[in-house]
């Protein structure tokens, strides 16, 4: 039932909207007008996404709250239809904190192109906060969609801005002339772009199969995620099993694309090393959220038995994804594609986690899916200031920054620990549960993916030793240390990851309720741990007499 009051949920996701199209009908002279109203619109909707984690009430019955429903295509069965579990809030809050920090990190980003290019109708400053602005929009209302359709729409919208975010604005950091930069980024943006295409078409005929289907068995179609569940436990509403396979399967292969999980995860490192540093982040912190949340939305709930049929091999291509992304980060050269690997390894760990099927996996898959994004956003930023000073990606060229910019090397550690999961920062919680929840269920797969630790631990320690430790390099002396814009960007940051590293428990008592209804609709438990009689003090051995005098004293 559609909640009446103020449509919370709807300002959250049209407030960044309209500052995208105020940013861009700003004229071309007034550069600095369009980046403060874009921070201005981004801070605003941080404030509303706070209001909406206050109102938001754990303790409430019910999968979903500040809910919308208004008719939209009636024909179709579509419909306007918002709502937020605690997963939801947490992710939302994540986004709206981010984009206040991408755009600062980014002040300058376009600066470049508009000195190169003094065409008046070519205005990049304000295109490139207004696409920001469009881009957090459209992933708000993707986590706030409870019509398939309508997620669906806005999971594919998503892509535009960011194709031109990743083809049109560069680092130039890449040590090629600019030609050969602008090809490169024009290459890895059709890749994403191809890729995720081709992922949204095959979950398009899988969206349209499940209408279909609804329609046939309910007498009128529909989208909407609640009624299609609620269906489902009824009774009124079943699958045959190879149609909820191959439904699923469609779901499933989108989402994977743009999670990114092996072998679909190509796109991601030439996305992440051609972009700018804060669009990286925009891209692994923000735009691949939408990925795993939504299999833990749409997948499992709209199709457990289907779910459980493939879990298995979900849980060997995440534990292909920690470990690949791992070595493939240990043997980077370009700083900002071994963080991209190194993001691919730890979105293994939340696919593991979510498809574990415990409490303690999904719980931990979902704070991994915060503290990733804090974590990788403070990494990331930081080594796209220290790129931008040096202008080179490649690691070999740094080395004794510490000696030049005590500031930066120290912030860049604390972001490296964090990325290892050092306990005391927030990944650490997360990892940790993700362990222990897939352990109790697979135990072989939990110990082998406690691997990507130890590789973790490897790629970020040699890359501090080699960029910010020894003597420095003629380059970097002179290098200048955080100004007080970066310090901003990445002190709160910085803040959060020892915060919730110590006091994880605001975020798992938001998200615990919305894992265990998840659960419940799976109808999965936590499994129970077995006690051998003879592990048991006091007893003996089955078989033993006295084990058997004690038997029928028992009767």
């Amino acid at each position: 039932m559609a909640d009446l009051s103020f449509p919370l949920l709807t300002c959250a996701a049209a407030l960044p909207a309209v500052g995208a199209v105020a940013t861009a009908a700003l004229p071309a002279a007034r550069r600095t007008a369009a980046k403060w109203v874009a921070l201005l619109f981004s801070v605003a909707t941080f404030a509303l996404a706070l209001v909406i984690a206050f109102r938001f009430d754990p303790g409430a019955k019910g999968p979903f709250q500040l809910t919308e429903s208004h008719a939209w295509i009636a024909d179709f069965g579509v419909r306007y239809e918002l709502g937020v579990d605690g997963i939801a809030v947490a992710l939302i809050a994540l986004t709206a904190l981010l984009i206040p920090f991408v755009i600062l990190a980014g002040w300058h980003d376009a600066d470049p192109l508009e000195e190169a290019r003094p065409n008046r109708r070519w205005r990049p400053t304000q295109g490139f906060f207004a696409l920001i602005l469009a881009v957090e929009a459209m992933v708000i209302l993707s986590f706030e969609a409870t019509d398939v359709f309508l997620f669906y729409l806005f999971f594919e919208a998503m892509l535009i801005p960011m194709y031109f975010l990743i083809g049109g604005f560069g680092d130039g950091a890449s040590g090629a002339d600019e030609g050969e930069a602008a090809a490169r980024r024009a290459s890895a943006a059709v890749k994403f772009l191809l890729y995720n295409l081709a992922g949204g078409l095959i979950m398009l005929a899988a969206v349209i199969g499940l209408y279909a289907v609804t329609a046939d068995q309910l007498g009128t179609g529909t989208f909407s995620l609640q009624q299609i569940v609620e269906a489902r436990a009824s009774g009124h509403l079943t699958l045959g099993t190879g149609t909820e396979r191959l439904l699923f399967l469609g779901f499933f292969f989108a989402f994977a694309v743009k999670a990114p999980l092996w072998p679909l995860h190509t796109w991601l490192p030439g996305a992440m090393g051609e972009a700018t540093s804060p669009v990286a982040v925009l891209i692994t912190a923000v735009v691949d959220k939408v990925g795993t949340f939504a299999m833990l939305r749409f997948c499992l709930q709209l199709f457990p038995e289907a779910s459980s049929w493939a879990t298995p091999a979900i849980l060997v291509l995440a534990l292909i994804s920690i470990l690949y992304g791992a070595l493939l980060a240990v043997a980077q050269r370009d700083i900002k594609r071994l963080i991209a690997y190194a993001s691919i390894s730890h979105f293994g760990f939340i696919i593991l986690g979510i498809f574990a099927m415990t409490s303690q996996g999904q719980g931990g898959a979902t704070l991994y899916m915060v503290n990733h994004g804090i974590s990788t956003a403070a990494l990331m930023l930081v080594a796209g200031f220290l790129i931008s000073r040096r202008g080179s990606r490649l690691i070999a060229d740094y080395g004794g920054v510490q000696k030049a910019a005590p500031l930066l090397a120290g912030t860049f550690l604390i972001g490296g620990l964090a990325t290892l999961s050092l306990p005391g920062l927030a990944p650490f919680v997360s990892e940790f549960l993700v362990l222990v929840g897939t352990f109790s269920r697979y135990p072989v797969i939990g110990v082998i993916a406690t691997a990507g630790i130890v590789l973790a631990a490897l790629y970020v320690l040699v890359l501090y030793q080699r960029t910010m430790t020894g003597p420095p390099k003629d380059e970097v002396r002179a290098l200048p240390d955080l100004r007080v814009r970066e310090l901003v960007v990445v002190g709160p940051l910085i803040a959060l990851l020892l915060f919730l590293g110590v006091y994880p428990k605001p975020l798992t008592d938001l998200v615990n309720p919305a894992v265990d209804h998840t659960l419940s609709v799976v109808d999965k438990q936590d499994p129970k741990p077995e006690v051998r009689v003879d592990a048991v003090p006091g007893h003996q051995r089955a078989g033993h007499p006295a084990h058997h005098h004690d038997a029928e004293a028992a009767k």
